[in-house]
């Protein structure tokens, strides 16, 4: 977590200053910029705080350690469908969400309705019940 704790905690020196030049840039008459940007030199912040404070607490990763093997980061990483034809329902309800909102609205809720079909469909695809074997 030493990559990312850094790369937060530099987002933090960088944005605080960037809003601190806008705004003496802008004469502070642009209020939103200068704002945005120290929220976010503050939100860097806490991410940066965060991932430090997890990090003292957990094993060094495989990533972490230079000398690590390939090996060392090898694992399960799911399980993932060879052949599914549910995105492809879904990307078309999609279509029709945004074909409504430029035709009309009531196109819109048969989309958003065949969408979450096609959701669920894809959810719960493998999904054979509580008890199945």
């Amino acid at each position: 977590m030493k990559v990312e704790t850094w790369l937060f905690g530099a987002g933090t020196f960088i944005f605080a200053p960037l809003g601190l030049i806008y705004g003496f840039f802008t004469h502070w008459q642009e209020p939103v910029g200068p704002v945005a940007l120290m929220l976010t030199a503050g939100l860097s912040a806490l991410v940066g705080f965060y991932l430090w404070w997890t990090g003292r607490k957990l094993d060094d990763r495989p990533e972490d350690d230079p000398m690590a093997p390939i090996e060392a980061a090898e694992g399960d990483y799911g399980f993932f469908s060879p052949h599914s034809w549910w995105p492809l329902p879904l990307a078309a309800s999609s279509a029709l969400v945004f074909l409504g909102l430029a035709v009309g609205w009531w196109l819109v809720v048969i989309g958003v309705v065949f969408g979450a079909l096609a959701t669920v469909g894809w959810v719960f695809e493998y999904f054979r019940g509580e008890h199945a074997v």
